[in-house]
């Protein structure tokens, strides 16, 4: 084949490919806000929730992060995401489960977590909501899915939520729009690689 023949099969792909994907856009005509998911073993889950935080500040949007496990170590993103005043930001866990072992403890703090959670999601000023680690929370049942799912359709009617991750419930993968799985294939832990600033912290 030469390359001419192999240019020209190209183009003919490529503008199928265009009528598919305009077609699709054309249908998406439904304006509203979404609830994205990051769930799986994978590195990526958070990260790709602020990802999103700093999309939306591009678009001068206001946003409520609300951190519900992490909060015994200070990380890059909190660091950084505090420099604006459009984010409200809250860290409000005190580790991980196996470093508090103590269920009632961790019910106590997720639902502290959860009511500031709550009053994000009741407010049409906030734009985006980041309910970081929220899928332990309710995978350890510290927070009844019920109620998450409830606030979730109530919210207002633009406002977008990212939910991060692992263990995510069947329940709120069926009430979301978006899921995400990240699949671990390799990570640095394994291989004695502490974490480091700017890619773990």
């Amino acid at each position: 084949m030469s390359n001419d023949e192999r240019d020209q099969r190209h183009n003919q792909r490529m503008q199928r490919q265009k009528q598919v994907v305009d077609g699709s856009i054309a249908e998406a005509t439904e304006e509203r806000g979404v609830v994205v998911v990051h769930t799986g073993n994978g590195k990526g889950k958070s990260t790709a929730g602020f990802g999103m935080l700093a999309r939306a500040l591009g678009h001068g949007m206001q946003a409520g992060v609300v951190q519900f496990i992490k909060g015994s170590f200070s990380t890059g993103e909190e660091a950084f995401f505090r420099r604006f005043p459009e984010v409200g930001y809250h860290v409000m866990g005190e580790g991980y489960t196996w470093d508090t072992q103590n269920r009632a403890q961790d019910i106590a703090t997720a639902g502290k977590a959860w009511a500031q959670a709550k009053e994000f999601l009741e407010d049409p000023a906030v734009d985006l909501v980041v309910l970081d680690e929220l899928n332990i929370a309710l995978k350890f049942q510290y927070i009844a899915i019920e109620e998450v799912l409830e606030a979730l359709a109530q919210r207002p009617k633009m406002q977008h939520v990212v939910i991060t991750g692992r263990g995510a419930r069947q329940e709120l993968i069926d009430a979301a729009d978006t899921v995400s799985e990240h699949r671990e294939i390799k990570h640095a832990f394994h291989a004695g690689v502490t974490a480091q600033k700017g890619v773990e912290l």
